[in-house]
């Protein structure tokens, strides 16, 4: 028989081999006791967390006729038949690849028949957020009116794309993220059975990087032991999982505690260098710096995520100041989130590290600090009465100059109101040139492209775009409103943005077109202001050009109007 993968060969038969979810397993089997199942089941958890394995425990406690405490006995026909996966009374499908209405609809036709071999019949619907609304429809009419001896259990990942009248006709059970000592404890069992040395620090750093999924483990332990020579070690576990020695963090942890820069930047470059993932030297780092401030406040190690407790973390514990573990936190998280926008990770990471290496100055404490406050206030009202003598200064040379008495200088209030009160002043003549030439069919055009074209852009400028909308255009320009002047004023300014909105419309419309930003509560001003100046122009026009003219012409200003808002909104009256 070909070789079958750890996670498929250890996978729990019973619910005491189910690690980390006894919430789950007890209810499941105090309800199998006492006759209480429901029909519908919802199973929701992350990856590796053992739903799909509870559901086929629970098919065979509820269908195994020798079922002790709750537990199947894996033994009898019926159990092999489940383990195996060939039982018809026990149905797996995959939502994923079964999410059309036309699969419900058959699982609603063949549940109306009694199981064949079993007492029930289980499905088991996998991923089931992957269903389609009509499926969803489909499936709830089942729900409603269960058949009898019908047994439904939804499994999945992401529960809040489930439509609320599901899940109210569902027993809910959610499981949580596995702990380490859960994991460490199963994949010793396992090395134990297959007479596989090991080092408890290289499991460790599995449980770590499988971030609470049995499964995830199970398979960072194969890779283990397909790369090892006979025993589990921790420096092969750190290879393949990338991860970073204990020892390592602590130097790291150590010269920024110490403000040594270039011992600091020293440890990255060389922990980079050995291809360690810049993203889980972070994470790495936050959750140590995590269990030094819970082993320094509490002097307990079963609350410590990831960490062993030597005498380097001891040290570290002891001499750290809360207040630097918390400025390492708080650098780490925000390097993180800027690392995700970024390819550059290295460069971020050397400018938090420089950061957390430089010493933060404290402020005084006792009469030194009361002397420094005074000195600091004696300082705040000299720098005042200097402003004061700058302003009656200028003050006197206007009035020299002009001979007429100055306005008083406006309060800070007042010039924080006027500041408030100016707003983006809108270009009108690149504005007007556009609607020259704009006519309806470039605006239907691009009407039709700007939801495609937004969601074309970067993060940074879909989130300025967000609220804006094409109210002309012209083969070659075109005019958008913003909500807010802000937004207006970035858009104007950001020379990348344009360029982005030209390539797109050249790709998709076949023409560039420059981008004239107009605030949307200035925008009927602006265009009123162009139809004043289309009927000024037309009437100058008409008296020079009236003598020569021997037949009645249409006004510019009305068949601008018709090809910038249509022929069905422009009314024309004498």
């Amino acid at each position: 028989m070909s070789y079958q993968a750890l996670y498929r060969v250890w996978r729990p038969q019973r619910f005491s081999d189910v690690a980390g979810q006894e919430a789950v397993t007890k209810t499941l089997k105090n309800a199998l006791n006492q006759g209480n199942t429901s029909h519908a089941y919802l199973f929701s958890g992350p990856r590796g967390t053992g739903k799909t394995s509870a559901a086929k425990i629970f098919a065979k406690a509820m269908n195994c006729p020798h079922s002790q405490d709750g537990e199947p006995c894996n033994e009898c026909d019926i159990c092999e038949s489940i383990t195996r996966g060939n039982l018809n009374d026990v149905i797996e499908i995959d939502a994923a690849s079964n999410n059309g209405v036309e699969e419900i609809r058959d699982i609603r036709e063949k549940a109306n028949y009694a199981p064949t071999q079993a007492e029930y019949k289980v499905y088991i619907i996998d991923e089931v957020h992957m269903l389609s609304m009509g499926a969803f429809n489909a499936l709830l009419k089942t729900l409603e009116e269960p058949p009898a001896n019908v047994v439904f259990i939804l499994a999945t990942t992401e529960p809040h794309k489930i439509p609320l009248t599901i899940i109210s006709r569902t027993q809910r059970f959610d499981f949580r993220r596995i702990s380490p000592q859960d994991i460490i404890r199963r994949m010793t069992f396992i090395l134990q059975e297959k007479d596989v040395a090991y080092e408890e620090d290289a499991l460790l750093a599995i449980a770590k990087a499988a971030e609470g999924g049995m499964r995830d483990a199970l398979s960072i332990l194969d890779q283990a032991l397909s790369f090892s020579s006979g025993s589990i070690t921790l420096e092969d576990t750190l290879r393949i999982t990338g991860s970073i020695t204990q020892e390592l963090l602590g130097d790291y942890v150590s010269a920024s505690l110490v403000n040594d820069t270039e011992k600091g930047l020293s440890l990255l470059h060389a922990i980079l260098q050995e291809g360690k993932d810049a993203n889980r030297l972070v994470d790495d780092t936050i959750l140590f710096c995590r269990d030094i401030l819970i082993y320094k406040k509490t002097g307990e190690d079963a609350l410590l995520k990831m960490s062993k407790v030597d005498d380097q973390f001891k040290s570290l514990a002891e001499e750290a100041d809360p207040e630097k573990i918390y400025e390492i936190i708080r650098v780490m998280n925000q390097t993180h989130q800027e690392m995700r926008l970024s390819s550059h990770a290295e460069v971020y990471l050397e400018v938090a590290t420089v950061r957390l290496t430089q010493p933060v100055s404290k402020p005084a404490s006792g009469p030194a600090a009361g002397h420094l406050q005074e000195m600091k206030a004696d300082n705040g009202d000299i720098d005042a009465l200097k402003k004061k003598m700058q302003q009656m200064q200028t003050l006197i040379e206007q009035m020299q100059q002009g001979g007429q008495k100055p306005a008083a200088p406006r309060t800070s209030n007042q010039s924080r109101k006027a500041r408030k009160q100016q707003t983006f002043k809108v270009n009108q003549t690149q504005v007007f040139k556009v609607l020259e030439k704009a006519t309806k069919g470039d605006l239907v055009k691009l009407k039709d492209v700007w939801p495609d074209l937004i969601d074309f852009l970067p993060a940074g400028q879909k989130a300025i775009m967000k609220t804006s909308k094409p109210v002309a255009a012209s083969p070659n320009g075109l005019v958008v409103t913003f909500d807010y002047d802000i937004l207006c004023e970035r858009a104007s300014n950001d020379s990348f943005l344009l360029e982005s909105v030209g390539d797109y419309l050249e790709k998709v419309i076949g023409h560039r077109a420059g981008m004239c930003s107009v605030p949307s509560e200035q925008w009927p001003a602006v265009r009123q202001s162009f139809i004043q100046q289309m009927k000024n122009q037309s009437g100058e026009s008409e008296e020079v050009s009236s003598e020569e003219q021997s037949e009645p012409e249409e006004e510019p200003v009305v068949s601008e109007a018709i090809g910038l808002f249509g022929e069905e909104i422009v009314n024309i009256k004498d």
